[in-house]
């Protein structure tokens, strides 16, 4: 995630001989520059955990698209392409680790939840001299903090032709938008028979089982967070808590209950 102009940066390895071996080579935090920025494909030597404060931002990183709403993170392995787009702006972060002192060895592109010690932790890092006696404990509870999200993260394919991208992207930011396909042609200028066309051959789904799958992945996140079944199911643009436990157990097997976040 590119942050804006008035970012910040600590630097955690000055070039001093006394300098302490730290596995943090930098730690960016900002403002995202503007709603839906792109960012262009591009790699980089260093492992990067890109998280976001209260921006929702989206990344295309080894053939997957991954959201990333406020409260989650996505690590980036060193030498992985990845690009992708902010939807809706806000306060975000991005973490650079050291190839060679990274304790993390994670070789594929993964999900983590951001949670409040773990976000004060890089708080902390981002505000404390290299020489601090804290450091290094605080390094090391960060590391340990840093845990995959589970496996039963649902993974979404976004279309790439324009038009299908466009109403793909604004259904992930707000995946409450209850607009059809004919209201979506008409936004996009295209017809209902090419969207329905697109949508189906580069996502696999039909368009309502695609959006159905982008509302219930949110969800997970919402129940995972704290939010109940009835409140969930509203967020993401169920009227009735049935028809959403309906969709939600099609979708992953299992009900809401299943996620909901406890103590």
């Amino acid at each position: 995630m590119r942050m804006a102009a008035n970012q910040y940066l600590t630097t955690a390895n000055p070039g001093d001989a006394d300098a302490p071996v730290s596995p943090i080579l930098s730690i960016d935090r900002g403002s995202t520059d503007q709603f839906e920025q792109t960012i262009e494909a591009h790699a980089h030597p260093e492992p990067k955990l890109i998280w976001s404060v209260s921006a929702t931002a989206t990344v295309t990183a080894a053939a997957r698209h991954w959201l990333i709403p406020p409260g989650y993170g996505l690590w980036i392995p060193g030498g992985v392409e990845h690009g992708g787009a902010v939807l809706r702006a806000g306060e975000g972060s991005a973490v650079a680790f050291s190839p060679d002192h990274c304790p993390i060895t994670w070789p594929r592109p993964t999900g983590v939840a951001v949670g409040p010690l773990l976000r004060e932790l890089i708080a902390h890092l981002h505000r404390v001299s290299h020489h601090d006696p804290s450091r290094p404990h605080a390094e090391a509870l960060m590391f340990a903090l840093l845990v995959p999200l589970p496996t039963h993260d649902i993974h979404v394919t976004m279309p790439t032709d324009p038009r299908a991208r466009t109403i793909a992207e604004r259904l992930v930011a707000d995946p409450a938008d209850e607009r059809e396909l004919a209201a979506w042609a008409d936004h996009v200028h295209s017809s209902v028979r090419t969207l329905a066309r697109l949508f189906t051959m580069e996502t696999g789904l039909s368009f309502a089982r695609w959006r159905t799958r982008v509302r219930i992945r949110t969800a997970v996140q919402l129940l995972a967070d704290g939010a109940s079944v009835t409140t969930t199911a509203r967020a993401v643009g169920y009227r009735k808590p049935s028809a959403f436990i309906s969709a939600f157990s099609r979708v992953t097997g299992h009900t809401p209950g299943t996620y909901l976040h406890t103590d």
